[in-house]
């Protein structure tokens, strides 16, 4: 979910004090500051769920890296720090040696991140994050649209493409091999 509201934080925190102070609270921290992010509803759940399951069967048979779920907090900018929860996302072994993850922070960048957009998010503030992720190192971005049941893939900051119902979602850049409808996301 990309819709925030206004900063909660008076001053700049650095993304180890904000681990420290609001690791128990749905926020993000942009820019030094912090936002709460909404509740997200039962049907994001289950597309997050569908896609960490797509996912996680892909990387259990070639055993390339990790997914992540459940806003795991990655650091995506510094001073001001900024530290970003994707509702879903895939790290490759060679940026996240394969074992068990860090409590806390993960000081590396995602090579595919997914956000699913609810109706109530203003594609601005999507953007926002998108071209943020890019910025980090993030190759691809996933915004899924609850609206239109659509996917918007991103690659470099100035390539979108948008994938319907009933076509294949994939990374050949990232996963190679790996396909999806992308209604079968939205089930």
């Amino acid at each position: 979910m990309a819709t925030v509201t206004q900063p909660i934080s008076p001053a700049l925190l650095s993304a180890q004090a904000f681990v420290q102070q609001y690791a128990d609270r749905r926020v993000e921290l942009v820019e030094g500051h912090v936002v709460e992010l909404p509740v997200p509803s039962a049907r994001h759940g289950k597309i997050c769920n569908w896609i960490g399951f797509y996912l996680t069967q892909y990387i259990v048979a070639n055993d390339i890296g990790h997914i992540l779920t459940n806003d795991s907090l990655f650091v995506i900018e510094r001073d001001p720090d900024t530290v970003r929860g994707p509702d879903v996302c895939f790290v490759s072994y060679a940026r996240q040696p394969k074992g068990t993850l860090p409590e806390g922070l993960l000081e590396v960048v995602p090579e595919l991140v997914f956000e699913v957009r609810s109706p109530s998010d203003r594609w601005t503030a999507v953007l926002e994050k998108v071209l943020e992720y890019l910025a980090a190192g993030v190759l691809v971005v996933v915004v899924l649209d609850l609206k239109t049941e659509s996917a918007s893939v991103f690659r470099g900051e100035d390539r979108q493409d948008i994938i319907a119902a009933g076509e294949p979602l994939s990374f050949p850049d990232v996963l190679p091999g790996f396909s999806v409808l992308v209604e079968k996301l939205f089930a």
